[in-house]
């Protein structure tokens, strides 16, 4: 019997395919930015440029390239931690546990990696996403929270508001092998192989370039309905392929995907636009100064290719014939008239034009935070450690103001990913914390944080715990660790709590060698792990 979808996923599937058409138009010059952005970082904008000469140089002084990669290298020193706090003494235990978990997940889910993808995305297209959900298969099976990386290229938002969260719906798109859905959905699979949709146009990547045959498209749909009833706001996903509905959350949680009712994606702008909550990146505000050091640089190398080949000018008066001149083997030539041989020299550019490119250079390093200082060099008169120090503090105001936005919103994604948790965490979850400067395995329970008001209403992680993201930079942990140390040489505090307080690779290893050559630690880990019921825990 040959399968087919209820009106109601009809019907849904034809909004969904609506909306998602009207957010691709808006889109198409969005994706032709992002795409050309990302030439400009690879040097390869010469070839947007018409050539009327196919020899003519195209030189690449990687200006932009080298500018984008030293502020990332800022920001990546400058790489967010969650720390959880208790908002009172009675939640100390659940916020250390948070805590734990939060680090526990982050490891897991290589958020360092996501990290500089973000920061990549933020530099060159002008912004970035990302995505907080739940993955059951995480942790061996037992599921977990993450914060990932979403390509920019590969969301769609309403182009109608300024923000994402006030949107009507928010597109997630990825393309999949046709096997792959047929393997996953093997009872809708006719119906999608039965209504193609070309996936040619959404491969935009010029150097791997998969062939669209073979590829399909599915398309995330998540979309933000009001209930005036209850006066909140409920998020729904449904998965389509090919106008197709695959999977729709109604079916499973028709009071909403998320209990907090927001979208699961989080985008930073590096430059606002007006009317829009996209923005725009480094290459958007100097690529123009890019090119035009690129023009001049090819005129350079044309005055110097002409300048390498003088033309000799001969006239049939002369008597001298060209081909003899033009062997510079012979020591004679014979011609009646010298009068009529002239050598053609190309003039030189005068030295203002070698100073303007430099100066074009200087610009962009020096507008866009990037300067000689936040790179490592200093004048060769300062010498002075902390001077030096200070001027490359100075020098990083701009990779400090995109690193304090990257901040802000991975605050709100860790928020959010411990809501995440609070919600759909169904096992007890190991986590390790220290006691009295000893490790214990403690489990994480969602029961932790439920905490109901009058009404019994649940209050949200904010009455219980607080959220920080700190800074993880080399240099403040080589200035915390050197503070520890006079602390320590001063006597205020032990070995063992100066080693607590310092930051550096290790320092588990070193915390316990020095407990087990003052006592041997008690077991600390259980030989099974619990399973919560509905009932409580067993």
């Amino acid at each position: 019997m040959k399968p087919r979808q209820s009106e109601t996923k009809r019907r849904l599937a034809e909004e969904a395919m609506t909306l998602f058409r009207e957010f691709r138009s808006a889109y198409a010059n969005e994706w032709r930015r992002q795409e050309h952005n990302e030439r400009m970082y690879r040097g390869e904008h010469w070839y947007d440029v018409p050539m009327t000469d196919p020899n003519e140089p195209r030189p690449v002084t990687p200006i932009l390239q080298s500018t984008i990669e030293n502020v990332s290298a800022d920001l990546s020193d400058q790489m967010p931690e969650a720390i959880i706090e208790p908002e009172s003494a009675v939640d100390a235990y659940a916020a250390r546990v948070v805590d734990a978990l939060i680090r526990r997940n982050h490891d897991a889910a290589a958020y360092t990696v996501e990290y500089r993808k973000l920061i990549h995305d933020l530099l060159v297209g002008g912004y970035c996403i990302q995505e907080v959900g739940y993955d059951s298969e995480l942790n061996a099976g037992l599921g977990g929270a993450f914060i990932r990386h979403a390509d920019i290229r590969s969301v769609l938002i309403d182009p109608l508001v300024t923000d994402l969260q006030d949107g009507r719906a928010v597109f997630k798109l990825a393309l999949r092998p046709k096997a792959w859905i047929s393997a996953h959905y093997p009872d809708l699979y006719p119906l999608i192989e039965a209504a193609p949709v070309d996936a040619s146009e959404l491969i935009t990547d010029e150097i791997l370039s998969p062939d669209p045959k073979n590829a399909t498209l599915l398309l995330e749909y998540w979309r933000r309905e009001y209930d005036a009833d209850e006066d909140v706001y409920r998020v729904h996903m449904a998965l389509l392929c090919n106008g197709v509905v695959l999977e729709d959350s109604r079916d499973v949680k028709p009071e909403g995907y998320f209990a907090h009712g927001r979208y699961p994606f989080i985008l930073t702008p590096l430059y606002p636009r007006k009317g829009s909550a996209l923005g725009f990146g480094v290459v958007d505000l100097f690529g123009t100064q890019q090119l035009y050091a690129d023009k001049l640089d090819q005129l350079v190398l044309k005055n110097a290719f002409l300048a390498s080949r003088n033309k000799l000018l001969v006239t049939e008066a002369s008597g001298f014939d060209p081909d003899d001149l033009r062997d510079w083997s012979k020591d004679v030539h014979t011609g009646e008239n010298l009068n009529g041989v002239t050598w053609m020299t190309t003039a030189p550019l005068p030295n203002y034009l070698l100073s303007y490119i430099r100066a074009i250079r200087e610009d962009i390093k020096e507008e866009s935070g990037a300067n000689d200082s936040s790179r490592g060099s200093a004048p060769s008169n300062v010498t002075a450690a902390r001077a030096i120090e200070a001027l490359q503090e100075m020098s990083t105001k701009r990779a400090r103001q995109a690193s304090d936005q990257l901040h802000e919103a991975f605050r709100e994604a860790v928020r959010l990913e411990i809501e995440t948790e609070r919600e759909f965490n169904c096992y007890l979850r190991p986590v390790t914390i220290t006691v009295d400067g000893v490790p214990k395995e403690v489990y994480f329970d969602s029961d932790l944080l439920s905490k109901d008001a009058p009404g019994g209403v649940r209050l949200p992680i904010e009455f219980l715990i607080s959220i920080k993201a700190v800074k993880r930079n080399r240099f403040a942990s080589a200035a915390q660790n050197e503070l520890m140390l006079n602390l320590l040489s001063l006597g205020v505090l032990t070995k063992e709590q100066a080693v607590s307080l310092m930051v550096f690779e290790g320092k588990e290893q070193v915390q316990k060698s020095m407990r087990e050559a003052g006592a041997e630690p008690e077991p600390l880990f259980p030989e099974r792990m619990k399973k919560k019921r509905f009932g409580g825990n067993v």
